[in-house]
């Protein structure tokens, strides 16, 4: 680490159930890989919902759920996910549509907020994913949000009563009103440092090419007063000395 501390602030925004954030997730996780100013990044996860009003569960497939909530025909929902699938596939991800239980993902939301306060939120976020798309576990139950947490060093009976409480509701529903608040209408997105928005699972080389275009930026004064022409005119000219002397 940076004996100087976190020099970039990168926010996630994204939705357990959302197929894409799992595949930009990758994408950008590749990208962080390859740069070479990656122990200066803190990455931090925030909530959002696809579908606030979905039920606790919803009593059918993927493809139903979604051929209903979209109005398009199943067959076109099953194009759909192959397109996906052959993305997730391209990042190392072996996405299984057909067992994916369809369920809010508000509870998950309020389990990734609490590994949070224990700094396990990314591999409570890694796991989650994982399991909903790739295993058919069920991210509204509660069971097995407390199995996740004994997986990744949490007390599963203290995950347990966390989650039979409304504990952490505030932060999630915060977390979905800021993403509004900055223009984010879908996920994933990405916010480096407040300055930079990323929309969308985009290629790694774009997130690249952000990493590295943020942190130049970043490394660079923005000027209020000076005795050039460049200062900001709000600020008086002040005087100083440099290499021909001083004025």
């Amino acid at each position: 680490m940076s004996t100087v501390g976190i020099d970039m602030k990168i926010e996630i925004w994204s939705d357990i159930a959302c197929p894409w954030c799992y595949i930009g997730k990758r994408r950008f996780e590749d990208a962080l890989d390859g740069f070479a100013h990656r122990d200066d990044v803190d990455v931090q996860w925030r909530s959002f919902q696809l579908d606030p009003s979905l039920p606790d569960h919803f009593d059918g497939t993927e493809t139903e759920y979604l051929s209903q909530m979209k109005a398009m025909p199943a067959a076109q929902v099953r194009q759909m996910f192959d397109h996906v699938t052959e993305q997730a596939a391209g990042v190392g991800l072996n996405y299984d549509f057909d067992s994916i239980v369809v369920a809010n993902s508000f509870t998950a939301h309020r389990f990734l907020h609490f590994a949070k306060t224990h700094g396990l939120m990314s591999e409570a976020k890694e796991m989650l994913l994982s399991g909903h798309f790739e295993k058919g576990r069920d991210i509204g139950d509660v069971d097995y949000l407390a199995e996740v947490g004994r997986e990744i060093g949490l007390d599963p009976d203290e995950v347990r009563r966390i989650l039979a409480t409304d504990e952490f509701s505030d932060e999630v529903r915060a977390d979905i009103s800021e993403a509004r608040s900055l223009g984010a209408n879908g996920v994933p997105f990405f916010v480096i440092d407040r300055k930079y928005g990323i929309s969308g699972a985009q290629p790694a080389e774009v997130f690249s090419q952000a990493l590295e275009t943020a942190w130049d930026e970043g490394q660079k004064l923005t000027v209020l007063a000076s005795t050039s022409q460049s200062a900001d005119k709000d600020f008086a000219d002040g005087a100083a000395c440099g290499p021909d002397g001083c004025n």
